[in-house]
């Protein structure tokens, strides 16, 4: 025991003296060409609110619930989380191997030891001597065996700080997967209401021109209408029957993706769709940072771009190191005990050593190829993360500026609406008695079908603009060395694998 603890007082600190000395690797971080502000409106001037309550501002329940189900059933989130835990066992293997290992031995034999001839090598003449001279011996041995290789220029920390960015990097991107399924469920959900909406005017619409086409057809039989105006009457039921079937299909395609996302049966999911309030205003977002370097760090995908970065930096340090001589230092201590007839005697027995030093001469250029191979990572790894920063920036302003512009036309659509189905009223009004023909009364109901219809895609398109800022934003995905966020309830039903 006591020289155990010589070797650990002695060796040890010689070991982590000559581990001390590393190469230089390329730069960890780099610049990124973050604009110095945004060029699209932001909302309420910029004001800096969490984004990670949008659900809860939309006051849906229903959507919360999908957006859980959906993280459960999501392939891609589980392929995500199987990669965080496989970064984590390499980070674990990578720091082990920074440490000396320690192995126990522990063996048994059991077998004979003597001779069977007596003295002057002459055969011994009786069994008795015979049984005598041959005893059996019993050896136990068990010990610790111990290898440690000196990380001289820093390849065994190079891979363990490459490990745990890798690590890091996989955490963020499954962060990012999660933010990404809760936008795709929402666009799902909201493309769901708006179908069954415009389902809804096609429904009136159909209607409408169905009664009209009605009350033509007994009018022309009466010999009151001309003929021509009832074909043109049946002629228009027919085609808003034709847009409601077609509109129907619709729905149907849209609901079978929400069950596929959300991997709830579809009758149970109609139940719910039916139990929910149909429409619901979209909360007002003021949450985004004016500072775009802000805004875009918090982003799971720029922060696991980032640490790519760090990561092929170290890479590039251990296949450097891989170039230079390898030092390591083994030991053992034991207790080996051999047992013959009545006799006992035990032995201890330790070994330093040997301390090998493992010198490349020639390798055809093989390490040298894996270094440059190694650094042509760490470009293509700056390269990918001034990329993904560029495509954070458009995918925010665009979002801002649809989220923008598609406020500034929901008052007028609400108005073209509002106008237009007055217009129409008095249009049948007037055709009812006879003032009006009825082809002004089928132009005026086109033009109302046609505003009815755009302001519906209109509320999409807000909804689309608004779940494109949530993501573009990171979810309220916040850094970890960044104060959290406050956490969403959809964000509740996952938890960080």
């Amino acid at each position: 025991m006591r020289r155990l603890r010589w070797f650990a007082t002695v060796c040890l600190p010689l070991g982590l003296g000559l581990a001390g000395c590393g190469l230089t690797r390329p730069p960890a971080t780099v610049e990124a060409p973050f604009p110095p502000q945004w060029h699209a409106p932001l909302p309420h001037g910029g004001s800096v609110v969490s984004l990670a309550d949008w659900w809860r501002q939309l006051d849906d329940p229903l959507l919360v619930e999908l957006i859980a189900a959906a993280e459960t059933a999501s392939p891609n989130l589980a392929s995500a989380a199987a990669r965080v835990a496989e970064a984590r066992s390499t980070r674990v293997q990578a720091g082990a191997a920074l440490l000396p290992n320690l192995d126990g031995t522990l063996s048994a034999s059991r077998g004979v030891s003597g001779s069977s001839f007596g003295a002057g090598g002459t055969t011994a003449s009786s069994s008795t001597s015979s049984s005598a001279a041959i005893a059996p011996v019993t050896t136990l041995q068990a010990g610790l065996q111990s290898r440690w290789e000196i990380d001289l220029f820093g390849r065994l920390r190079a891979d363990r700080d490459s490990a745990e960015q890798k690590l890091s990097g996989a955490t963020a991107k499954w962060h990012d997967a999660r933010v990404a399924v809760a936008a795709e469920t929402a666009n799902a959900y909201f493309a769901e209401r708006a179908c069954q909406q415009q389902l809804r005017v096609a429904e009136s619409d159909a209607k409408s021109r169905g009664e009209t086409a009605r009350l033509t057809d007994l009018s022309a039989r009466a010999g009151f209408t001309a003929p021509a105006d009832a074909a043109l009457a049946r002629a228009s039921a027919s085609d808003a029957s034709g847009r409601l079937t077609q509109q129907r299909a619709q729905c149907a395609v849209q609901r079978k993706a929400l069950v596929a996302l959300s991997g709830i049966d579809e009758p149970t999911l109609e139940q719910k769709l039916a139990a929910s309030p149909a429409q619901r205003a979209l909360p007002v977002v003021g949450s985004i940072a004016s500072v775009p370097a802000e805004a875009i760090s918090q982003r799971p995908d720029v922060y696991a771009a980032e640490l790519g970065v760090a990561s092929a930096s170290a890479d590039v340090g251990s296949a450097e190191a891989e170039r230079y001589p390898k030092l390591s230092i083994s030991g053992s201590i034991g207790r080996m005990q051999i047992r013959t007839s009545g006799f006992r005697e035990s032995l201890d027995t330790w070994s330093i050593g040997p301390v090998s030093l493992t010198v490349p001469l020639l390798d055809f250029g093989a390490r040298a190829a894996n270094s440059d191979a190694a650094k042509a990572r760490y470009t293509e790894a700056v390269s990918l993360y001034r990329a993904n920063v560029r495509q954070a920036v458009r995918e925010v302003e665009e979002a801002l500026v649809n989220l923008d512009a598609t406020d500034a036309r929901a008052t007028d659509a609400d108005s073209a609406v509002k106008n237009y189905q007055a217009s129409f009223d008095a249009t049948q009004t007037r055709y009812s008695s006879g003032l009006a023909s009825l082809f002004e009364l089928e132009d005026s109901r086109r033009t109302l079908f046609a505003a009815q219809t755009a302001r519906v895609s209109l509320q999409r398109e807000r909804a689309q603009a608004w779940v494109a800022l949530y993501r573009s934003m990171g979810g309220g995905w916040a850094r970890p060395e960044s104060p959290p966020m406050t956490s969403n309830p959809a964000a509740k039903v996952a938890t960080s694998p």
